[in-house]
């Protein structure tokens, strides 16, 4: 099961069209309908917070592997951020202006579920990123090359 981050949803639409990379979305559009594509409702909350497109049209549609955080999600959310460190990954801006952080809600529901997370960013030494949080609890996650490579995708 793969726990998608919200930049790996923009990242497929902004940069894989459907009518171009028709295999592509044949794959995905599987994963989703077999039940091994996941992610949160603070992902698809931030998805709405930015500018409506093809990734929010894709949202909508496909709302129900937008779940809400269950007891043990929720558990492990303040599991992640009683370590000092990770509490900076709280962006104080989005705290100012409401936006939202989707990112301790998807590393717990990887945790839940023992899924792998997908996400754009990268493990960089002390960063507070997805990534960083993987690593500290021992949880896999991918980029979204490594998610191709890793389903055996080549087009």
């Amino acid at each position: 099961m793969y726990v998608l981050d919200t930049n790996v949803i923009s990242n497929l639409h902004k940069n894989y069209y459907r009518k171009r990379f028709v295999s592509l979305w044949k794959e995905f559009d599987l994963l989703v309908a077999n039940g091994k594509i996941t992610s949160t409702r603070e992902a698809f909350h931030e998805l709405h917070d930015g500018v409506a497109g093809a990734d929010t049209d894709w949202a909508k549609a496909n709302a129900k592997i937008f779940t809400t955080p269950d007891a043990k999600e929720g558990a492990f959310v303040g599991q992640i951020y009683s370590m000092a460190h990770f509490q900076a990954n709280i962006e104080k801006q989005k705290l100012y202006k409401g936006g939202r952080n989707a990112d301790s809600f998807i590393v717990a529901r990887a945790y839940a579920i023992g899924g792998t997370v997908v996400t754009m960013e990268r493990l960089k030494p002390n960063a507070v990123k997805v990534p960083n949080i993987c690593e500290h609890f021992k949880i896999p996650y991918l980029d979204l090359e490594g998610f191709m490579e890793k389903e055996g995708w080549v087009f």
